[in-house]
């Protein structure tokens, strides 16, 4: 597969916002987008993880897509959904309803969590899932939350097969499969940083962008850095990337997206920094922190 060049830079996995009934908040969740794309986000993600997918229904979900496929479509900006399921049969029926929806131009699917296959059974399920899915396939690979840890190897065979377009790569470290991975990637297979701390050292191993959940508080510093890292400013990457990660580190010291909702919420950006159980909001000393660390990156580093 040819690569495509909108499959870079920095990706925002939106949040879900709620309202004071615990309903999706509509209007705030298309002002976040529209924000982070007005920073410079080269897309944004909608039903991650970070959207806490797994506690909407059906037609919750049906929402949050229309709003982002809706603000995407007018921005002409790249939307994934995540989609997909451990079981390989529903995973095929989830991926073929965004057919109906010609802003979605990637689904993020997760290896599958828990049923632990071997990795040719990984390789099977995502054959099955990308031929039948209408848009190409990032391949969330997160080894902490699916307790599936995948080698080079097959990570590579993955970016080989038909209708595979990149992988979310969240190995929660630097370790000698991502310097093998990394080291070798299959033609027109992308690689996104998804552990926002590992950012820098996965673009300088050749990763071309990130999907962050920490890019809702300082998007435009985190496409500056992408672009400084793609102009070859080295110094100038490193030292806005120590910056960063310590924002990410703070952001991720509750489960996500807790910290990041607890700040968007003292900003005056979403109604509520409401998530849902068993989820459960962040500390007020952890939205503090978080919002030390933002103010650190001032005045450039808000939106």
């Amino acid at each position: 597969m040819a690569q495509d060049t909108a499959l870079r830079g920095i990706h925002v996995p939106l949040v879900t916002p709620f309202d004071g009934t615990g309903a999706v908040a509509a209007e705030a969740l298309e002002q976040l987008a529209r924000d982070v794309l007005d920073a410079g986000a080269a897309g944004i993600v909608a039903l991650g993880t970070t959207a806490e997918a797994a506690a909407l229904d059906p037609a919750e979900r049906d929402l949050v897509t229309e709003v982002c496929a809706r603000v995407c479509g007018e921005r002409g900006a790249w939307l994934t959904v995540g989609a997909g399921s451990n079981d390989t049969r529903a995973g095929e029926a989830a991926l073929a309803r965004l057919g109906g929806r010609p802003e979605v131009r990637a689904a993020l699917v997760t290896v599958p969590s828990f049923i632990r296959p071997s990795p040719a059974g990984v390789l099977a399920h995502f054959e099955r899932l990308a031929s039948a899915s209408p848009v190409p396939l990032i391949v969330y690979h997160i080894p902490y939350r699916t307790g599936l840890e995948l080698d080079a190897a097959t990570l590579r065979a993955l970016g080989t097969l038909p209708g595979i377009a990149g992988i979310k790569y969240a190995g929660g470290g630097i370790g000698p499969e991502t310097v093998a991975l990394l080291g070798d990637l299959p033609d027109g297979f992308t690689v996104l940083a998804g552990d926002d701390a590992y950012l820098v050292p996965l673009l300088a191993m050749g990763a071309s962008g990130g999907i962050l959940a920490s890019a809702h508080l300082a998007t435009g510093r985190f496409v500056e850095l992408a672009a400084a890292w793609e102009a070859g400013e080295v110094a100038r990457a490193r030292e806005l990337g120590h910056a960063l990660a310590r924002l990410s580190a703070a952001s991720f010291a509750e489960p996500n997206p807790a910290v990041v909702k607890g700040v968007l919420h003292a900003q005056g950006r979403i109604p509520t920094p409401d998530v849902r159980l068993p989820l459960l909001p962040a500390a007020a000393e952890s939205v503090a922190g978080a919002l030390r660390r933002l103010a650190e990156l001032a005045p450039a580093g808000r939106l």
